[in-house]
């Protein structure tokens, strides 16, 4: 995964705080929510003991939000599909793909969730000035 859309999604998730908690109790840099933390957890290091308190770790949290954004990209074969599954649910994000008046040739190109949609396009746009600012510094 490109460490200018890592940063990117930090940046719209969370304005960079790890102390961040939102108002469906998603925490820290990347907001991962605690179904989604079991769900990582169970992939990245199932004999951890690793609690939900961790995504207020920016190690931790940054670790597995990569692996969810690294996950969703192979499931879902790119960075628009994966950030409105990242956004709006991997449910949705399949439906949509299954969907030809949302999706053509792969791709989600009609987001039926204003707020995904517009999601989508701020961290599109917020990771191509990353790429612009610091190119290949962020390999």
């Amino acid at each position: 995964m490109e460490p200018a859309l890592c940063y990117a999604v930090i940046r719209t998730e969370s304005s960079f705080d790890p102390a961040a908690t939102s108002s469906i109790g998603a925490r820290g840099l990347m907001q991962l929510t605690e179904d989604t933390f079991d769900w990582v957890k169970s992939r990245l290091e199932p004999e951890a003991d690793t609690g939900y308190d961790a995504m207020y770790d920016p190690e931790a949290n940054i670790r597995y939000g990569a692996y969810l954004l690294a996950a969703l990209e192979e499931q879902f074969g790119g960075e628009r599909n994966a950030l409105c599954a990242y956004h709006a649910g991997w449910g949705n994000a399949t439906a949509w793909l299954a969907d030809p008046a949302c999706s053509a040739g792969g791709e989600i190109r009609t987001i039926p969730f204003a707020d995904t949609a517009a999601y989508v396009e701020k961290v599109l746009a917020t990771r191509d000035v990353y790429r612009e600012l610091y190119g290949d510094a962020l390999l």
